[in-house]
């Protein structure tokens, strides 16, 4: 199962697995708050940008899909089939990139049953 969550929320047993997807490390989180970081994973900052300027969802939505693609996703996925994930991000905005990687994991799980 793979679940959301902004990483300032309180940690939860729930949560399973925390793991961050953002590129930077979120102000005021301790290392004991997250069980991974997958920075790599996150946006390129090209993207990242154009999604700040823009704030067209849509289309930073399918640049970052694009950009999934060509990542190696064998490690989340992998610990998603095992275990309860939650990709952890620092975002106020309800639409962000975890929730695009969730999406994308959840679709690629959904073709491999």
């Amino acid at each position: 199962m793979i679940k959301t969550k902004r990483v300032y929320e309180p940690k939860e047993e729930t949560d399973g697995l925390r793991i961050l997807v953002d590129r930077l490390w979120p102000r005021g989180i301790k290392k004991d708050k997250i069980d991974l970081w997958l920075k790599d994973i996150a946006p390129s900052d090209e993207i990242r940008k154009f999604y700040h300027e823009s704030k067209d969802f849509e289309a930073f939505k399918k640049k970052y899909i694009e950009e999934l693609k060509e990542k190696d996703t064998k490690e989340l996925l992998e610990l998603a089939k095992q275990n309860t994930i939650t990709l952890l991000y620092a975002s106020k905005e309800p639409q962000n990139n975890a929730v695009v990687l969730k999406e994308y994991l959840d679709w690629i799980l959904e073709k491999q049953k």
